[in-house]
């Protein structure tokens, strides 16, 4: 069966050209040019991942992007012009998993996408197959069969890579993380050292987590060597 994209792109050159790329490699792509067609195709009909603009016609990219994030998990790769790190940490910190600024590269395009729908595949596979199973720091707990969390008995809203990350370090107490690592095995994906995708992602994990995120205790930073778990 396809994978089926539904690639949200108002500039019809550059539509043009992933979609022939994309269906080239063996995708289905549904192209739609504006915020609003984007949403009545999102309701009726179902897609591996979404390939998102930010500056869109009618509604915007970041619009978009906040209303899906409270019906779906499904993997969204922002592309766009603004390549700042405030429309970096918008897109992230509403439930992108991953940027590419434009102008890009079709092959890296490829690869990432192709990497999200994996990793979203394989979590998928993992979750059916899994026994209920819970695991817990202090007072923060991950119930890795519903994909949630909570702190203190209140529910935690965590997009599917901050779920990740979390779940990384409470599986691994005592191990220190590089940020190559983190996205190589959260992302599973090659590491282009693009850091701003691994610090946005943390300062926002932190900031649902930490009672302080100035001072965090659930996730250390070790000053130029990467992250590691507090001791509880």
């Amino acid at each position: 069966m396809k994978h089926k994209i539904l690639l949200v792109e108002d500039d019809v050159a550059i539509s043009d050209m992933v979609n022939g790329q994309f269906t080239k490699e063996g995708f289905e792509v549904v192209p739609v040019f504006d915020g609003e067609e984007a949403l009545m195709m999102f309701a009726k009909d179902t897609f591996n991942l979404i390939l998102l603009d930010l500056m869109l016609p009618k509604l915007d990219g970041m619009e978009f992007l906040k209303i899906i994030r409270e019906k779906s998990m499904i993997p969204v790769l922002i592309m766009s012009a603004k390549d700042g790190d405030l429309d970096k940490a918008l897109g992230l910190g509403f439930g992108a998993d991953d940027y590419i600024a434009k102008p890009f590269s079709m092959i890296e395009l490829t690869a990432r996408v192709k990497a999200a729908i994996r990793r979203a595949t394989h979590y998928s596979r993992t979750e059916q197959k899994q026994e209920k199973r819970v695991l817990t720091i202090g007072d923060l707990t991950l119930d890795l069969d519903n994909f949630s969390a909570q702190k203190g008995g209140k529910e935690i809203k965590l997009t599917a890579k901050e779920f990740h990350i979390l779940k990384l370090f409470i599986s691994h107490p005592s191990r220190v993380y590089t940020k190559a690592q983190i996205y190589s095995l959260v992302w599973e994906d090659e590491y282009y050292g693009d850091e701003n995708v691994i610090n946005v992602h943390m300062r926002r994990l932190r900031e649902k987590i930490e009672d302080d995120p100035s001072k965090p205790q659930y996730i250390k930073t070790l000053w130029g060597i990467g992250y590691k778990l507090g001791e509880f």
